[in-house]
C-alpha cells in the first residue's frame, strides 16, 4: 500500500509524533472482519449456536462479534436464512450511537450497501417507518437485496437526490443517521480504491458536498429530533469543521456519545472556532481499536426551521394505489390457503402488491423514486398470486401452512443452488426453512418441491 505523502505530512502533524507512528503502523495489521446478530430472527445465542465458527464480542455494539480474517461467512446457509450481517466491527458504531426506538420515523439518508441500515431496523423491532435513502442505482439494488435477506418489514426504499425528499417528509423524522460520503482515509487499510482516489483537494470537495447534505437533513428532521453524523475519515475538514460550520444556524446542540471500548473523542483545536462541544463527538481511531477509522457526531435539533417556501415540486406520477376487495381477489385466495398472519395496508403498482409500514400512504411517496414502497407481498399473474422471495425472508414458519425444514447444510445448499427437492409429502406452496428459519419458497407436487430459490442470489454449483 503507497499511503499519499501528503497524507502523510497532514497526519503527522494533527497527531504528532507518538500517535502518527501507530496510525502508520496499523495499516500493517490484518483487516478485521466482523458480523452482527440479525435480532429481527434471532438472539445472540442463538446466532453463535447455528455459525461454525468462532466469534468475539465487539465491545460497542451488543449484537456485533468479531471473525476470523480467513474465515468466509457468505457461505453458511445462516447466512441466505438472514441470521446475521456481515459488516467491519467500527462500521457498527453511528447506528449504536442513533439508537432510535421502536414506533420512530427514521431516514438513513446513504444507505447501501445496508449494514446500517438493518442494524437500524433491528433496533425499530418492526415498528415505526424506516426510509432508507440510496442515491447511486447500482448500490441501491444491493441495498434492496440486503434488507430483503433480513426480512424487514417496515422500509420503504428510495433512490433520490437527497434535497428532493424535504418535498414529501418535510421535519418528519424522529431519527437520521447521516453516513456521509467522504474521502475514505479511514478505510485505506481495507479499500484500495480509497487510497489511489485521495487527494487535499478531494478532501475539501467532501466537505462542502457535506455541509449541503446537513442543510437538507435539517428540513427533514423534526424540532426535538436527533441526527447522527459519521464518516470514515480522519479528515478536520470533513468532520470536527464540518459540524461546527453547521452548528452556526443556532438550532443545534451537540449530544454526548458513549459507546463502550471507545474514548477518542473530537478535536475543538481542530476546528477554527476550537468549539468546546466538539469534545463530546466521537473519533474512532484504528491504533486504538480494532477496525478501521471513523468519525461520530450526534445533534439535537432544538427549534423548527425557518418556514420555507422554496421546497421541491414533484411530479405526482400516481403509480401506487391502495389496493380495493376487487383488486385483492387472487391475494386474498392465496392468503386463506397459505398464510397464518395478516398484512395490513396493501397497495398496488401494477401488478405487485405491498404491504406499506404502519401510518404511510400513497401520497407520502407520490412523485419520488421508489424502489419499494413497503413489504414487498408478490405478483399477480393471471388468474392467481405468486408469492415474493422477500415474503418468505419476513415469515416465521408458524406463519405459513406448508413448511419444509432442512436440518443439514448439504440439504439446504442443494435448495441454495435452485435444484428441487425430493421425497416431499406435501403440496402446493411450501416455506423451505434452514432448520427454523426461512430461505425461500418452493410449490410442492408429486413428491418433490420445485425450487424458487431467486436465480440472480443461487451459490455457484460445484
Amino acid at each position: 500500500m503507497e499511503i499519499p505523502q501528503a497524507f502523510k505530512d497532514k497526519m503527522q502533524g494533527l497527531l504528532g509524533p507518538e500517535e502518527y507512528h501507530k496510525l502508520m503502523a496499523s495499516y500493517e495489521a490484518p483487516v478485521n472482519k466482523g458480523i452482527r446478530c440479525n435480532t429481527l430472527k434471532c438472539d445472540t445465542d442463538t446466532m453463535r449456536a447455528q455459525t461454525p465458527f468462532e466469534t468475539e464480542p465487539v465491545d460497542w455494539c451488543p449484537t456485533g462479534f468479531y471473525i476470523d480474517s480467513e474465515v468466509r461467512p457468505g457461505k453458511n446457509p445462516a447466512y441466505y436464512a438472514g441470521l446475521y450481517y456481515v459488516q467491519e466491527p467500527t462500521a457498527m458504531t453511528s447506528a449504536e450511537a442513533l439508537s432510535p426506538e421502536p414506533g420512530d420515523w427514521v431516514l438513513d439518508l446513504c444507505a447501501a450497501p445496508g449494514g446500517k441500515t438493518t442494524q437500524l431496523a433491528c433496533k425499530l423491532e418492526g415498528e415505526g417507518l424506516l426510509v432508507a435513502n440510496e442515491l447511486v442505482s447500482s448500490r441501491a439494488e444491493i441495498l434492496v437485496s440486503n434488507l430483503e435477506r433480513m426480512g424487514v418489514k417496515n422500509a420503504v426504499i428510495l433512490n433520490e437526490f437527497p434535497e428532493r425528499l424535504t418535498a414529501k417528509f418535510y421535519e418528519a423524522f424522529d431519527k437520521i443517521l447521516v453516513d456521509a460520503p467522504c474521502s475514505g482515509e479511514g478505510m485505506f487499510r481495507k479499500d484500495n480504491g480509497a487510497v489511489e482516489e485521495w487527494t487535499p483537494e478531494r478532501v475539501f470537495r467532501c466537505a462542502e458536498r457535506q455541509m449541503k447534505i446537513l442543510e437538507t437533513v435539517d428540513r427533514l428532521l423534526k424540532p426535538g429530533g436527533v441526527m447522527v453524523y459519521s464518516t470514515c475519515t480522519f479528515s478536520p475538514e470533513e468532520n470536527e469543521q464540518v459540524i461546527e460550520a453547521f452548528l452556526e444556524n443556532g438550532r443545534y446542540a451537540i449530544e454526548p456519545i458513549e459507546l463502550a471500548g471507545l474514548d477518542d473523542y473530537g478535536r475543538p483545536e481542530w476546528a477554527p472556532g476550537k468549539t468546546p462541544e466538539l469534545a463530546k463527538t466521537l473519533h474512532v481511531m484504528p491504533f486504538h481499536v480494532r477496525g478501521e477509522g471513523h468519525y461520530i457526531a450526534r445533534l439535537k435539533k432544538l427549534e423548527a426551521c425557518p418556514e420555507d417556501t422554496d421546497l421541491p415540486r414533484l411530479k405526482e406520477k400516481g403509480i401506487l394505489k391502495r389496493a380495493g376487495k376487487k383488486d385483492l381477489a387472487d391475494y386474498e385466495a392465496f392468503a386463506r390457503e397459505y398464510l397464518k398472519v395478516t398484512f395490513d395496508n396493501l397497495h398496488r403498482v401494477g401488478d405487485q402488491l405491498y404491504s406499506l409500514p404502519e401510518g404511510t400512504v400513497a401520497r407520502d411517496i407520490d412523485g419520488l423514486k421508489v424502489l419499494r414502497p413497503g413489504l414487498h407481498l408478490g405478483t399477480f399473474k393471471k388468474n392467481r398470486f405468486e408469492p415474493s422471495h422477500t415474503l418468505a425472508m419476513a415469515l416465521k414458519p408458524e406463519e405459513f401452512a406448508n413448511v419444509y425444514r432442512v436440518s443439514d447444510v448439504d440439504q439446504a445448499n442443494t435448495y441454495l443452488k435452485g435444484e428441487p427437492l425430493t421425497g416431499v409429502e406435501l403440496k402446493g406452496w411450501t416455506l423451505v426453512c434452514f432448520k427454523d428459519w426461512p430461505l425461500g419458497f418452493g410449490k410442492a407436487s408429486q413428491g418433490m418441491i420445485k425450487n424458487h430459490f431467486p436465480k440472480g442470489l443461487r451459490i455457484m454449483k460445484k
